[in-house]
């Protein structure tokens, strides 16, 4: 049993989420839209530097707002410590997306992940790998 089973992580896998239980559905959608076509065009075997660089071009081709790089402070007990979280992307304003160029998501990413959300206190992250023969993605829900 993986250490992440037990944490709130979801994995898309069809259309006809409750809206309740999987806020911004149709935001995430369009965000693994824009990944898969990005994949389809890439394929495997880049850097995630090459894939965000991708990814940051077919954003603004479908006109997904996004903030690339975004730094978020690290506050603890009381004062904001002097190295910063840098989100890869901040898509709709407050979805967390983090570009993974590996063969496997592993238990580090979500623990990543959920530690991201955390300290910007946004709802919602997903783990996006372009190291696998097909596109792989994974919602984290705080």
């Amino acid at each position: 049993m993986n250490s992440f089973e037990n944490m709130n992580v979801v994995e898309e896998t069809y259309v006809g989420y409750s809206t309740i239980k999987f806020p911004l559905q149709q935001e995430t959608f369009k965000i693994i839209g824009a990944c898969m076509e990005v994949h389809n065009q890439l394929g495997r075997g880049f850097t995630e530097v090459v894939y965000k660089d991708a990814l940051e071009h077919e954003f603004q081709l479908q006109n997904i707002p996004f903030s690339r790089e975004k730094s978020y402070q690290i506050i603890y007990k009381e004062i904001i410590l002097p190295h910063n979280y840098r989100a890869d992307f901040v898509v709709f304003e407050n979805i967390i997306v983090e570009i993974k160029a590996t063969k496997d998501v592993i238990d580090s990413h979500f623990k990543q992940t959920i530690n991201y959300l955390a300290a910007s206190k946004n709802p919602i992250g997903l783990i996006i790998n372009f190291g696998e023969d097909k596109l792989t993605f994974k919602r984290v829900i705080l």
